[in-house]
């Protein structure tokens, strides 16, 4: 049994903030409303962010505010955590694409799911710890886009506890569709309408390839990053509607 230890306690505004270390290399926030058994919601964060991120942390408050627990863990070469020579070649590669104009999608895509191999097993380990915290309750919801779609469609199918889950703003992959293919849970999946990354018909075939029954296309016009803020509100009410 991996160890979870808390490295600081802190409530702030209502929000009760815990930063933790699970085993070696696992390390994370776990935000919570006080002295209240509610359900979890996982946040996978995006490429180049970790667990404190801002957006992290924002989602983090609005559903804590909402009466649910949050928790956020570092990818694999992200945060703190070292990067191997395969992370150091692959960000240089998405670096200097970016600013070419090559598309990136090509190097994203295989890096991703790379790192999602890694962090799936830390995810569940994750789960495993705090599933046996009094004040955790299921079932258990998943946020991510960006890589963290890339790194929760593979997690959510492989995961019975996780209920509900909202993905978005990423590539069509052969490997990441068949994941895919697995998950009946309710979803909510984003895109942006004139996202310059990732062709429209990409984000729109990995959206149909979900086998949930109850699934919602929430298609915005922007780029890449505009995704609306009030997306956040709506992610609320479907955790809300599927969680409680």
């Amino acid at each position: 049994m991996t160890d979870l230890h808390f490295l600081s306690t802190t409530t702030t505004n209502g929000v009760l903030e815990r930063e933790f270390t699970l085993g070696d290399d696992i390390h994370g926030m776990l935000w919570s409303p006080p002295a209240q058994t509610a359900p979890l919601i996982l946040l996978g964060h995006g490429g180049g962010r970790d667990a404190k991120a801002l957006p992290m942390v924002g989602r983090a408050q609005r559903l804590v505010a909402e009466g649910f627990h949050a928790v956020a863990i570092d990818a694999p070469g992200h945060g703190e955590r070292p990067r191997t020579a395969l992370d150091d070649q692959q960000i240089a590669a998405m670096q200097e694409a970016m600013s070419t104009g090559v598309p990136v999608g090509p190097i994203v895509v295989p890096y991703n799911l790379h790192l999602a191999e890694r962090a799936v097993p830390e995810w569940q380990a994750t789960l495993d710890a705090l599933e046996r915290l009094p004040e955790i309750d299921g079932p258990f919801g998943y946020f991510g886009l960006n890589m963290g779609t890339a790194i929760g469609v593979p997690l959510t199918a492989a995961d019975p506890r996780i209920a509900a889950a909202v993905f978005g703003i990423f590539w069509y992959d052969g490997t990441l569709a068949e994941h895919a293919r697995r998950i009946k849970v309710p979803v909510e999946f984003l895109l942006q309408w004139d996202d310059q990354h990732i062709p429209r018909d990409s984000g729109l075939a990995l959206f149909d390839a979900f086998a949930a029954t109850e699934k919602s296309l929430h298609a915005n016009a922007g780029a890449h990053k505009e995704v609306p803020r009030f997306e956040v509100e709506s992610m609320v009410r479907f955790f809300n509607r599927h969680l409680r």
